[in-house]
């Protein structure tokens, strides 16, 4: 009995292992962009990733025939939301901090974020993210849409008010 556990593990292990060499980078690009963070420094986007896939690898015997990397994915978006929209906004256990060189994605919500990356970084179709996040298909379209605009068409800062000279009455 105990060999017959040992050859299951170590098949599991390999099986495993070769899932992680395929779809790690994807993954872990998936979760920088959710943090918006640099991809070269990029710890909150790793601890994701590993909590990600130390959840995948937990439920691999339950999986059968299930896309492991869609369960990745799914546990990736979902400790995301739960950490950062569901905590008043803050990131929670990924970090209070803001991303430090602001790209882009970083002058989006969370939530943008997110959905943005489903839909348009990993072509989940509307329906998907819309269960996966528990949010009607409209919600998730008029998120993405905002997203997306808010992207091509950032908003301008205020212009800096001048300061001119002191008029002094004569």
């Amino acid at each position: 009995m105990r060999e017959r556990h040992t050859v299951q593990d170590a098949r599991r292990a390999r099986e495993f292992d070769a899932f992680v060499a395929g779809a790690a980078g994807r993954l872990l690009h998936a979760a920088t962009l959710l943090t918006a963070e640099d991809p070269r420094d990029n710890p909150r986007a790793r601890h994701l990733l590993t909590l990600a896939l130390a959840h995948t690898y937990a439920c691999w015997e339950r999986l059968r025939g299930e896309d492991p990397y869609d369960r990745a994915r799914q546990h990736l978006a979902t400790r995301f939301a739960r950490g950062a929209w569901h905590q008043s906004g803050c990131l929670g256990v990924l970090g209070r901090s803001r991303p430090r060189r602001p790209g882009a994605l970083a002058r989006l919500s969370p939530q943008e974020r997110l959905i943005l990356v489903l839909r348009l970084y990993e072509g989940v179709a509307e329906e998907q993210a819309a269960a996966l996040l528990g949010l009607s298909q409209e919600r998730v379209r008029g998120i993405c849409d905002r997203a997306v605009t808010n992207l091509l068409h950032p908003p301008r800062d205020p212009a800096p008010a001048t300061i001119g000279p002191k008029m002094v009455p004569s």
